[in-house]
């Protein structure tokens, strides 16, 4: 692996920062990644589809579960371009059965729904590993690191639904409307299944065209977070500025040299000069090791050596903490006892990835079973939450007016014939308009007519053609006389007050009015 002629920088990122460079690498590349997923893919759905005409679900789904393998050529073609050997559409081809034998059974059947399958390809495509070493391999990269590859697999998912669906959704909303026109859920229902295996292979068809989308790019992202992990753990980052730093110094190595030599001087013989003989006293021998030292001196070395011990023995150097934890039985014989089941690396990692589906399992449960206890008693919660709140001040009904006249029932008086006759006597307008504002009201009110202010005599009227005959009847009468009375100046009789006074009264008898 020359990582010098790495086409990306290669540094420490983040997970979600390392899956922008696979979309990166896969946008830079994605023509050869296209055309060679959709040359082979795109014949063996053809095949399928013939094959299996009368069953598509089960074409798509053999190409489903073909994925692992065609993930393989991917791989292939971006290992070779991020060092700068980018193969073309044949040569990767011509290489594709080669990369589907090593291991092939594994990923189509116990790995196959590996949520961390992207970034486990690598390990055995490109290292080569296989058994305990791979499993071995595997732990090692993923310490700490598997939530990444799980959630891209996850994500990865719903992007290919969405993406389907897209397609699913252009596609009606090209069929032309006269053709809509026609269509309903009885005819829909009443076609044979026969009749639908056209639109189901072309579902199908959509959905390998949406896997030539994003499948390259699923296998980008699961490649460089295997670069990543990588070069956190080897610091390939390292390597790469020390490998730059020795190609510098290789290069000015010569001039170096003749800098060191010009420094030498030359006019001076004391390098070769002899060294002159010296004589050691007998009582010169060296002190042992646990003898002491320098004991005339201020602080000999007996005193350092305590003052160092005591300065040791005080934080920060050396701290004491007190842990307390629950154990079943005695914790000194459950220390003592050394462990009698040890599981190997991959069971732990397969139980580390059960243990993390299952808690996001038990996750979903407990939201829908809130969702579903909200629901179950909305009516319950939204009463109860309605006692909470500050009881509002009761607030006057809004006085009603029509046709610039008072027609709620505030402004009416109890006894309205009553103090229609006696309104009669000093003001007929009055008396006249009182019977009118008391039509109105009882048409607003108990017949709910959608009377507004902008409406004149005549629209109100209008409205009293589909009621009983009595109340119609007693509608025109008293609108009649009104307008006469209110636009002409006409008086009417006593006779015809008294006889629309006696009409009410009937009608109060018929339809229990106020």
């Amino acid at each position: 692996m020359q990582l010098n002629n790495a086409q990306a920088v290669l540094r420490p990122r983040n997970p979600w920062e390392a899956m922008d460079l696979g979309i990166l690498l896969a946008r830079r590349h994605a023509a050869v990644l296209m055309l060679s997923w959709a040359v082979i893919t795109l014949p063996l759905f053809a095949l399928l589809t013939l094959v299996f005409w009368q069953q598509p679900s089960l074409a798509v789904l053999i190409i489903w579960w073909l994925k692992p393998a065609f993930e393989r050529l991917p791989l292939y073609i971006l290992s070779n371009a991020l060092f700068a050997h980018t193969p073309s559409c044949m040569q990767s081809l011509k290489a594709f059965p080669a990369l589907l034998k090593p291991q092939l059974l594994a990923s189509l059947t116990w790995r196959r729904l590996s949520l961390t399958r992207s970034f486990d390809l690598p390990v055995q495509q490109l290292e080569g590993l296989a058994g305990a070493q791979r499993q071995q391999r595997l732990v090692t990269l993923g310490q700490n690191y598997t939530r990444a590859p799980t959630w891209l697999t996850i994500i990865g998912l719903h992007i290919e639904m969405a993406l389907w669906l897209g397609l699913v959704t252009l596609l009606y909303l090209l069929i032309p409307a006269q053709l809509q026109t026609d269509w309903s859920w009885a005819k829909l229902i009443a076609v044979s299944q026969s009749d639908w295996l056209w639109a189901e292979h072309l579902s199908n068809l959509l959905y390998v065209l949406v896997l030539v989308i994003w499948e390259p790019i699923y296998v980008a992202c699961g490649f460089t977070l295997y670069l990543n992990r990588r070069t956190v753990l080897e610091a390939w980052d390292l390597e790469l500025a020390f490998r730059n730093l020795a190609q510098r110094l290789k290069n000015s190595a010569l001039v170096i040299l003749c800098a060191l030599l010009c420094c030498i001087p030359l006019n001076k013989p004391v390098f070769a000069q002899p060294l002159p003989s010296q004589t050691y006293a007998p009582d010169n021998d060296e002190l042992g090791v646990d003898q002491p030292r320098l004991l005339k001196q201020m602080l000999n070395s007996e005193q350092a050596r305590q003052s160092i011990e005591r300065i040791l023995a005080e934080p920060p150097f050396e701290n004491y903490t007190i842990n307390k934890q629950w154990h079943f039985g005695d914790p000194k014989k459950a220390s003592q006892t050394p462990s009698s089941v040890s599981l190997p690396n991959w069971l732990k990692g397969s139980l580390q990835q059960l243990s993390f589906a299952l808690q996001i399992l038990l996750w979903s449960i407990v939201l829908l079973a809130s969702a579903a206890l909200f629901w179950r008693y909305r009516q319950w919660l939204r009463t109860f939450s309605q006692r909470l709140l500050p009881s509002k001040q009761p607030t006057a009904a809004p006085r009603q007016s029509l046709l610039d006249l008072e027609t709620s029932s505030a402004t009416l008086p109890n006894d309205l014939l009553g103090s229609a006759q006696t309104l009669w006597a000093t003001d007929p307008r009055a008396a006249l308009s009182l019977l009118y504002r008391a039509l109105l009201n009882h048409l607003l009110e108990e017949h709910k007519l959608p009377l507004k202010p902008a409406h004149t005599e005549g629209e109100v009227l209008a409205m009293t053609h589909d009621l009983a005959e009595p109340l119609r009847n007693y509608s025109e009468q008293l609108t009649l006389h009104w307008q006469n009375l209110a636009w002409g100046h006409q008086q009417l009789t006593t006779a015809q007050f008294t006889d629309l006074c006696t009409q009410w009264q009937q009608l109060q008898n018929v339809e229990h009015l106020p």
